[in-house]
This record gives C-alpha cells, structure tokens and sequence, in this order.
C-alpha cells in the first residue's frame, strides 16, 4: 500500500503529561473535551495550560477545543484571556446559524463540525454546512453519548463521499480498521479516542504509539 498523508488527531486527553507524550508521537491535532458530561472533561484553567505548553513545544500541532450545544459567549469566556486552541470543534446539535455566529465573532480560530451518522440519510444533511465550517469530523451516532463511544461508522456509508472541505473520521479507529479506512475511505484525518484508552481520558500510550507509527508506515 502507498504511504498517505493521513492526518492523525489525538481526542479526550486529561493531563499535560500525555498531550506531550503524544506530540512526541507525531499526532498532527490534540483534542480536550470542554463538555462537563463527558468523563474526558478537563477545566477551562488546565485546557489553557496544556495547550500554552504545547504551542510553546509543539507549536504545529492543532490545539482542538470540543465543545457541545455551548453557547458562544461561554465559549469566549473559557478562553481566560487570549485563546490557546487553533481549532473549535463543535460536537453537538449545533446549526448553520450557529457556525455562522462563531465564524463572525472568533474569525482567527478554525471551526470543525462533528455529524454523528446513523444513516446515509444523515449525510444528505452535511453539504449545506460546507460554506460556514473549516472540516467536517463524521463520528458513529449513538443513544448515550456524543462522542467516545468506540462505534464504528458503517463502512458502507463512507464509500466514495466527497466534501469541499477536509474531513475527518472518528468512532472505533484501531489498527484492524486502519487498511480498509486508507483504502477504501480515504478521509484526510483520523480522530482516535477510546479504542487507545484505558480509562476515560487516560490513553495507553504503548496502544497510541503503536497505532500513529502503522497508520504512517502505510
């Protein structure tokens, strides 16, 4: 198989320690969930530190702050000062309006948006974000949670799907999985989360490492 290009993004870390080990790596994004639902959740005070340590260290990789359904004045709030993300990701039931809004009022940060797929049908729902949004993040739909579930997306939804913007696949990415995705699916990134975990929010790093060194070999 042909070496690729394909991006790796790192989600739901918790602690300094591992968002620099990661970035030793080689992860082109690292992802911290300000959803405090989640049990990846991290404070608005240890997000910023992690992410001035890594734009002091590792100043090209993508700093990802998720959030879900907040609402932009809060957004801003959590940025105590000067932002330290380069990415907003919106990984809710957030609208064209919405991105729009946030486009306008923090125009020097980019904006990906999540769609959780259930169906091919969910798909059709996409395009009309394309204008408004920097990438498109296609996570696995699910009952409990927006995110970090482990699912995986039916393979045969992503088939031959194109967007006027990069996009990214997350739900369930392991190395089983990674020949086919490349193949087959061809998305410009991959966000990895659970599927390297031993805990919420606590990665394995032996697991993480061996992964973002398969997926460059290829």
């Amino acid at each position: 198989m042909p070496k690729t290009n394909t991006l790796v993004k790192i989600c739901g870390l918790t602690s300094e320690e591992q968002a620099l080990e990661v970035a030793r790596l080689g992860a082109n994004a690292i992802g911290i969930i300000s959803v405090e639902e989640s049990p990846r959740y991290v404070s608005a005070e240890i997000k910023k530190k992690i992410f001035k340590t890594l734009e002091s260290l590792y100043p090209k990789i993508e700093r990802v702050s998720v959030v879900q359904n907040c609402s932009i004045d809060e957004i801003i709030k959590n940025f105590l000062g000067c932002p330290s993300e380069t990415i907003i990701q919106l990984h809710g039931d957030e609208d064209i309006d919405y991105c729009k809004r946030i486009k306008e009022k923090i125009p020097n940060i980019g904006l990906w948006k999540a769609f959780r797929i259930k169906s091919e049908k969910d798909l059709d729902k996409i395009k009309p974000f394309e204008e408004f949004v920097d990438a498109i993040l296609l996570d696995s739909w699910n009952r409990e949670t927006y995110g970090g579930s482990g699912k995986k997306i039916k393979s045969i939804y992503l088939k031959n799907i194109e967007f006027s913007k990069p996009w990214w696949l997350a739900g369930g990415i392991s190395i089983e999985w990674i020949d086919e995705i490349i193949r087959d699916i061809k998305p410009n990134g991959l966000d990895i989360s659970s599927s390297i975990e031993i805990s919420p929010g606590l990665k394995d790093i032996k697991k993480t490492e061996a992964l973002i060194k398969f997926l460059k070999k290829n």
